[in-house]
């Protein structure tokens, strides 16, 4: 069964003020609809989760918890973002960003809070998709802003939220906001998974028969590996900022478990370079197989055109139209009783001895320098085992 060709994903177009328009601008997407408000409200033993119907209901849950966390699912809806805004002190550079769904990650240290963008990766069968999580960060208060698509990778950690799993419902709104940061790295690693086994799967067919659907996986891969390493390299810098400034709404507990997210995005760029690198090397490796094949047709071609030219040769000998009765020198092989036989057997045996040369010289078959009924190894392989021996001497 022919596999499918992988289909390049359409680039997202994304909107911005108009230039020149003053800075913190917002402005909204056309026919956005009002996004969708999710809010957890929790401090110990106490918990509430509501979906807000608007953006004016959160007065009456200000102060009432120790920590909210409203979840926003949408952010092409101006008017509700400047209501959020207004009733958390949120900056107005800072809701421009999240308007802006194509920001680098980062982190901004405000008066009285933090704001950090990430991405998180959609890890589909064969496009690695990321969508950008901005993330305030209060004293008593979380405030995550999502593009709206419908699966996200913070489900677990509400889960854990509601039946109370682990410590978070007793920390703060910076655990909170680690442990959704923490989602958000994690959610990069089964894409990375799912390159790797597509790795081994094109590298077996690129060994077995190098063919076009191979590279242009090659290709796609790479694609992948590029969104990839711009969602994950930002994130060695927001996380190193997060550990190193005294920021007063991150305690130093915290910091250490940002710490741990600190090495897992450097062990994913670890991986990703690495994937990177076998992309390549998996592109030579096919350019080689294809070089090599056309160099095996090539050398059939020329080895039949060889052997066909002195049987050509001989052919077109006799057939000159020379009359052997006007002289003895005039070609008197055609007089001969076995002329005929003799001529096909002088081209059979031309044939014959220019297979055995071709094959002493190892132009065809395994050639001179093998012989596998001795028993021993050719020179290419035997120079190859001692040197692996000398080597790995060394080695216990």
């Amino acid at each position: 069964m022919r596999r499918p060709r992988p289909t390049r994903p359409a680039r997202k177009r994304h909107r911005h003020a108009e230039p020149g328009a003053a800075p913190g601008t917002l402005v909204s997407h056309p026919g956005a609809a009002p996004p969708t408000l999710h809010l957890m409200a929790y401090g110990g033993a106490e918990f509430q989760e509501v979906q807000l119907e608007s953006a004016a209901q959160l007065a009456g849950y200000r102060g009432r918890h120790r920590v909210l966390w409203l979840d926003v699912e949408g952010v092409g809806h101006a008017a509700t973002l400047e209501e959020i805004g207004a009733a958390f002190g949120l900056h107005r550079l800072a809701l421009e960003d999240v308007t802006h769904t194509a920001q680098r990650a980062k982190f901004e240290a405000y008066d009285d809070h933090d704001f950090i963008v990430a991405r998180m990766i959609h890890a589909h069968e064969r496009v690695a998709e990321s969508e950008q999580l901005a993330l305030f960060l209060g004293v008593d208060f979380v405030l995550t802003f999502q593009d709206g698509k419908p699966h996200d990778c913070l489900g677990p950690l509400r889960e854990r939220i509601r039946r109370r799993h682990g410590r978070i419902r007793d920390l703060g709104a910076d655990y909170l906001a680690y442990s959704i940061l923490d989602a958000v790295v994690d959610s990069h690693f089964p894409a990375l998974e799912r390159i790797s086994d597509r790795l081994d799967e094109i590298e077996d067919q690129v060994l077995v028969m190098p063919t076009r659907d191979a590279a242009m996986r090659i290709h796609s891969l790479k694609r992948e590996l590029l969104t990839l390493r711009r969602a994950t390299w930002p994130l060695r810098e927001v996380f190193n900022v997060m550990t190193r400034d005294e920021s007063p709404r991150i305690c130093d507990e915290t910091r250490l478990f940002l710490r741990d997210c600190y090495d897992h995005v450097v062990r994913q760029m670890d991986l990703i370079e690495t994937y990177r690198e076998m992309c390549a090397d998996m592109m030579d490796l096919y350019l080689s197989g294809v070089s090599q094949r056309m160099n095996e047709v090539m050398k059939v071609l020329t080895l039949i055109a060889t052997i066909f030219l002195p049987l050509t040769f001989i052919a077109g000998v006799y057939g000159m139209n020379f009359d052997p009765d006007s002289s003895p020198w005039n070609m008197p092989e055609l007089r001969w009783y076995l002329g005929y036989p003799l001529s096909l057997a002088l081209m059979a045996g031309t044939t014959i001895w220019m297979l055995v040369y071709f094959r002493r010289k190892g132009w065809i078959g395994e050639g001179r320098g093998h012989n596998p009924t001795d028993g021993g190894a050719p020179p290419a392989a035997d120079a190859e085992h001692r040197e692996g021996t000398n080597s790995g001497g060394g080695q216990g």
